[in-house]
């Protein structure tokens, strides 16, 4: 008995030390920030095939006859028990007049259960169609197919589903498909992988990112805008790598709706088995008639917005595990007074940290880029956003929008803060408009000022600095030092939270082998040092109204504030 007590416990002990190894070997941690920035020159030998891949490629043409599901993806709800299943029937339309199908003649039906027969349970959801058009002759109108949305509920965590989806009673099901539904929350449990994406197009190098991708075996897919480029083309097809220097005199900024199409169908073999979260990026904007914006963005994935507490599809939240993710809109009215800056008040409001201790934030526009491409193009956001994200201590930022990949230190207001977030952009995925390469700070290369406003916002709030090394000045003179590690290459990033403290950020380059490393970093987090700031006066004043209510002190309005204090 003895003898068998300690071979246990010396397996114990030798599986604590790999852990250990495993989390504190020679990976570098967030605990030894700051690092001195490192910029990584671009590879002149790699090119990078920054081609749309055509109409004719066997990977984006139709492959399923009359109304049979195509482009099948899977998406989550808010919580473990729940996800989306999308999917579209019929054939899209093209030409100057277009006549929309009818979604009701369709129905919205998903089969499934834990074995591949029988399929024990039934799904039935809801069904759409989205036009796309432009009230100039010459222009070509588009209308989708059949876009279909339905919500699997209680399901049971960690646990593999396969399903079919379709019209049964027109005999048009799909083939069988399966996922694995997420951990539940809680701080023990999470993700194996998550692959994050951006800026992803439908290239040939798209289609090497998706392959290194596959190859890490993902349980979860986050793409943090910019799906297809559709608007890089006219509407009869002819493309560009920059739509403004090719097409300046077009009455309107025309899209080749069809993109979307070989993009659901490329993308198919992946997300029909690979749940993946949607963000909103400027790409997916496509104006038409009548002043509409971003219509097929919001038409073809389904988004679990009222599961979590939004009213929009450009912001919502959703959990994985013990990973509480939150999604915001760069282009959709993001200050104090606008309904999502007051919903993200309310989400971090409601977010347990002893269930969910990691806190993830994502939007397509960085804060912190130093590339000339976007540089301080979104201030005004960071401005309304940034410091109720640090009060509620946002572990991780994902964004995209600029193609190159950079890791910042933690930071805060542009200073290295041990409580402030890492950010992280990676708008790598191989798009058409190919890499961003200059830097902000390099010689020359400073943006004037006035040309930074985001075009869609709107809004001046990039001032010069007024304090530290780029004190007076709007750029600095050299690699910042809240910018770890940057690099102009195209690549994907794995997630791997190991535990409520610890999580492993791998960033992987396209022209390395499946195998290879191109940046690491272990993030630690330290909520004894960094306790959650979300509620001051002993829980009774939120920081907004806390802010308020200090403007309010600044004009002597006393006798107010007492009475606000107590009605709150």
């Amino acid at each position: 008995m003895g003898l068998r007590f300690g071979k246990v416990a010396a397996a114990v002990l030798i599986f604590a030390t790999l852990n250990l190894f495993q989390i504190h070997g020679e990976i570098p941690t967030t605990l030894d920030e700051p690092f001195d920035p490192v910029t990584v020159p671009l590879d002149k030998s790699f090119r990078g095939n920054a081609i749309d891949l055509p109409d004719s490629d066997p990977r984006v043409k139709r492959s399923v006859l009359g109304f049979h599901p195509e482009q099948i993806s899977v998406s989550l709800s808010s919580t473990f028990d729940s996800v989306w299943i999308s999917w579209i029937t019929g054939e899209f339309q093209i030409g100057e007049n277009v006549k929309p199908l009818n979604p009701k003649t369709v129905a919205s039906v998903v089969h499934y259960g834990k074995l591949r027969f029988p399929m024990t349970h039934k799904a039935n959801g809801e069904s759409l169609v989205y036009s796309q058009l432009y009230p100039f002759e010459g222009l070509q109108n588009y209308t989708s197919g059949i876009i279909h949305h339905v919500r699997l509920t209680g399901l049971e965590p960690s646990t593999l589903y396969y399903y079919r989806c379709g019209d049964p009673s027109i005999q048009a099901m799909s083939d069988i498909y399966y996922f694995k539904t997420m951990p539940i929350s809680s701080p023990k449990s999470y993700p194996s992988r998550i692959a994050v994406i951006g800026d992803l197009g439908l290239t040939f190098n798209s289609s090497s990112t998706i392959e290194h991708l596959r190859r890490n075996k993902p349980d979860l897919i986050l793409l943090v805008g910019d799906v297809c480029y559709a608007n890089l083309y006219l509407t009869n097809g002819t493309g560009s790598d920059c739509y403004s220097c090719s097409f300046s005199d077009t009455p309107i900024h025309e899209t080749f709706q069809p993109r979307w199409d070989y993009w659901g169908r490329f993308m198919q073999p992946l997300v029909s088995k690979v749940p993946i979260m949607m963000v909103q990026g400027n790409h997916e904007l496509e104006e038409q008639a009548e002043n509409k914006t971003f219509v097929s963005y919001s038409s073809r994935f389904a988004f679990p917005s009222k599961e979590s507490g939004s009213s929009s599809k450009f912001y919502y939240s959703f959990n994985a595990g013990g990973i509480h993710f939150i999604v915001l809109g760069g282009y959709v009215a993001y200050n104090r007074s606008d309904d999502q800056y007051k919903w993200l008040e309310k989400d971090l409001a409601n977010v347990d940290r002893e269930v969910t201790p990691w806190l993830v934030a994502t939007w397509h526009p960085p804060w912190y880029t130093t590339y000339q491409a976007h540089y301080r193009e979104s201030e005004c956001m960071k401005v309304a956003m940034e410091d109720l994200l640090y009060q509620y201590r946002v572990d991780i930022v994902f964004n995209g929008h600029v193609h190159a990949y950079e890791r910042s230190n933690r930071v805060y207001n542009y200073n290295i803060d041990p409580c402030g977030p890492i950010y992280i952009s990676i708008g790598d995925g191989g798009n058409r408009e190919k890499m961003a390469i200059s830097h902000a700070d390099d010689p020359d290369s400073c943006p004037e000022p006035s040309t930074t406003p985001d075009a869609i916002m709107g809004g001046f709030c990039a001032f010069n600095f007024t304090a530290g090394p780029a004190s007076g000045q709007f750029c600095w003179d050299q690699q910042p030092d809240y910018s770890a590690y940057r690099e102009s290459s195209f690549g994907h990033g794995i997630l791997e939270v190991k535990n409520e403290t610890h999580a492993l950020w791998t960033w992987h380059r396209n022209q390395d082998m499946y195998n290879r490393i191109g940046d690491q970093i272990y993030v630690v987090r330290q909520p004894e040092r960094c306790p959650v700031q979300s509620f001051l006066l002993k829980g009774v004043i939120s920081v907004w109204h806390f802010q308020e209510l200090v403007d309010q002190m600044k004009k002597r309005e006393t006798g107010f504030i007492i009475g606000r204090v107590f009605s709150l």
